[in-house]
C-alpha cells in the first residue's frame, strides 16, 4: 500500500491528536476557537491568515515542499534535516529511491510559528493543579520570548536546497512528542517508580534510552538525587514546542509537584527547580525525540513504507511484520 505526503501528514496529526495529553475534547475546542477567530477576519486579513491551523493544532507538524499528491514507497527520517540531509537523500536516491524526507525538529513556517504551539502548554499545567491565570501569563511571556529568539533565523535556508532539488519534505515535532509524553505516561503509571533512582531505572528499560546510556547520552539526574522520594511526577518538558518559563518551577512545587521528568534543560532553569526543591530527571533529547518519532514510523511500515534513518534518529521498532 503506497500513501500520499499528505495521508502521511493527516496521520500523523490524527495520531498527535490521539497523543494529546489535553484529550480530543480541549484539542477540538481549540480549533474551534481559531475558525471563529478566522471567520471574523477582514478580507485582508484572511489573505494573510495560515489557513492549516484550522485543521491542524499543531503548527510546528506541516508538509513544507513538494507535491502532496506525491505517493511514497520510501522515506528518509531525521532528527534534524539540514542542506546535508537533503544531499545525502538525493545521494541514496541513486540506489534506493526516495520520495519523501521527514524531519522531527520544524523547519521553514513550521519553526516560524513554534510559539504558536507553547499554548498546549497552558493546559498541561492547569490539569497539574496551577491556577490557569498564573499559567497562561507565564506560557505567553516564554511564547514572546521564544518567537523573538527565533525571528531571525533564516526559517527557508532548507527548503530552498529541497526545492531546488525537487524533494518532498515535512517535519513532525509536536504531534510526535506528543505520542513520547503520553507513551511515558503510561509507562510510568503502571510502574509507579518510588524514587529518582526508580525513575532512572525505568527509563533505562526503554530501549531508546538504554542505547543512548551506551552512547553516553543516557537519562541523568539535573536536581535531586537518586535516594529522593518522587512524590507527584509531571511531564511538563516533553511536549508543547519547547521550554516553558523559568518562573513555572515555583508553582510547579506548591502545586504539590515533587519531580519533573524531561527531554533537556539549560543550567537557568535547573537553578530554579533546585531552588523550589524539585527534583529533575532529563531522559535526554534525542532519545526522547526517537521515542516519538519511532512510535510514528512504526505506523508508517505497518502501512508497507520503508524508513530510512539519520540524523541521530535511534531507529527502534515496536512491531513485528
Amino acid at each position: 500500500m503506497k500513501l500520499t505526503i499528505k495521508q502521511i501528514y493527516d496521520l500523523a496529526i490524527r495520531l498527535g491528536k490521539d497523543a494529546d495529553l489535553r484529550g480530543k475534547a480541549r484539542v477540538a475546542k481549540k480549533l474551534k476557537r481559531i475558525r471563529q477567530k478566522y471567520d471574523e477576519l477582514k478580507p485582508l486579513e484572511k489573505e494573510e491568515f495560515d489557513i492549516e491551523r484550522l485543521i491542524n493544532p499543531y503548527s510546528d507538524t506541516r508538509i513544507l515542499c513538494g507535491d502532496k499528491n506525491k505517493k511514497v514507497k520510501r522515506i528518509l527520517a531525521g532528527i534534524d534535516i539540514d542542506s546535508a540531509e537533503i544531499l545525502l537523500a538525493r545521494q541514496l536516491s541513486k540506489i534506493n529511491d526516495i520520495q519523501l524526507i521527514i524531519s522531527h525538529h520544524p523547519r521553514g513556517i513550521a519553526l516560524a510559528r513554534l510559539d504558536d504551539v507553547m499554548g498546549l502548554q497552558v493546559d498541561l499545567l492547569e490539569d497539574l493543579g496551577i491556577p490557569v491565570n498564573i499559567a497562561e501569563n507565564l506560557i505567553k511571556k516564554r511564547m514572546a520570548e521564544v518567537f523573538r529568539g527565533i525571528s531571525g533565523i533564516n526559517h527557508y535556508q532548507v527548503i530552498d536546497t529541497a526545492n531546488l532539488l525537487s524533494e518532498n519534505l515535512m517535519c513532525v515535532h509536536t504531534a510526535a512528542d506528543n505520542l513520547v509524553a503520553s507513551y511515558l505516561k503510561k509507562i510510568f503509571d503502571k510502574n509507579k517508580p518510588e524514587t529518582v533512582g526508580e525513575i532512572i531505572e525505568l527509563l533505562k528499560t526503554i530501549p531508546e534510552y538504554k542505547k543512548a546510556s551506551k552512547m553516553g547520552t543516557g537519562p541523568a539526574i539535573f536536581s535531586g538525587n537518586k535516594e529522593n522520594r518522587c512524590g507527584k511526577i509531571a511531564f511538563t518538558e516533553v511536549t508543547g514546542g519547547t521550554s516553558g518559563h523559568k518562573d513555572i518551577y515555583e508553582k510547579l512545587s506548591q502545586a504539590g509537584i515533587g519531580t519533573i521528568v524531561g527531554m533537556h534543560m539549560s543550567e537557568e532553569y535547573k537553578k530554579e527547580a533546585e531552588k523550589n526543591y524539585i527534583n529533575v530527571v532529563i531522559a535526554g533529547h534525542i532519545s526522547s525525540d526517537s521515542i516519538g518519532m519511532n512510535l510514528f514510523l512504526d505506523e508508517l511500515e505497518k502501512l508497507g513504507i520503508e524508513v530510512i534513518t539519520c540524523s541521530g534518529l535511534i531507529r527502534v521498532k515496536r512491531f513485528k511484520k
